[in-house]
């Protein structure tokens, strides 16, 4: 919490939440908007600033490593710090221009509650990852380029082999492939929990009435937050298991 960066991070979503709400008379149309930002800045953010974190602090690390201390206290204690920061300065950032506008006399709390819960699990997903690719690569150079690959995979390649993959079989029925091929990626889950609960997947034609069809219901809803919180879990168990093995 005394990095700058985390306050510059917060200052961004306050100035966005204010320039959005007092500017903008449809709270959907807000939410739609501090969507498309979410689920792509959000993803970058928190890779970038993990992978930054752990090259920046290693000899910090080292010395810490030599003292009477549980390794998984001290690498999950720094990844905690990174999301757990991350994390307040965007339901901050974007918390009190929504609570000023007088959000919580209007329907639209709850889509604002779901972004600000997917943005939260994408922040520690995402962080996660960045640790994970850290501790796997000495060579800050190569940490930097897998970091920013990953995200660059799951934010745009990740979306454009799923649409090459359905017009190539389009003869076949892939309602159950579509659904898979969503929970394999937290980017693309977050968007269509947060487009379904706006109830604008009408606009999604045929495909958008299949999701509604399993993430419109509470069933759906409990197999997307589970996944939501697998995508989280196993990097940082991965991360601790890395951590116990690795030599400094």
């Amino acid at each position: 919490m005394r990095s700058r960066w985390s306050y510059v991070y917060f200052l961004f979503y306050l100035a966005l939440g204010f320039v959005l709400l007092f500017l903008n008379n449809d709270l959907s149309k807000a939410v739609i908007t501090l969507m498309n930002v979410i689920i792509v800045l959000v993803p970058l953010i928190s890779t970038i600033f993990g992978v930054m974190y752990f090259y920046n602090s290693k000899e910090f690390t080292e010395l810490l490593l030599a003292q009477p201390l549980k390794r998984s206290s001290i690498f999950l204690g720094q990844y905690l710090g990174v999301a757990g920061s991350l994390t307040l300065s965007l339901v901050l950032g974007l918390g009190i221009p929504f609570v000023l506008y007088g959000l919580f006399k209007s329907d639209t709390i709850w889509d604002f509650s779901l972004l600000l819960i997917t943005g939260a699990f994408l922040t520690f997903i995402f962080a996660a990852l960045a640790f994970n690719i850290a501790i796997s690569n000495e060579n800050k150079i190569k940490g930097f380029g897998y970091a920013v690959l990953l995200w660059l995979f799951l934010a745009v390649i990740y979306d454009g082999l799923f649409l090459m993959s359905l017009i190539l079989f389009e003869e076949y029925p892939l309602d159950s492939f579509s659904l898979a091929a969503i929970m394999f990626n937290p980017i693309d889950l977050s968007r269509t929990l947060i487009l379904l609960k706006l109830d604008i997947s009408a606009l999604l034609g045929y495909t958008g009435a299949i999701f509604n069809q399993f993430f419109g219901t509470y069933t759906g809803l409990t197999v997307s937050i589970t996944t939501l919180i697998l995508w989280t879990v196993l990097p940082i168990w991965r991360l601790a298991y890395k951590a116990r093995r690795k030599d400094f």
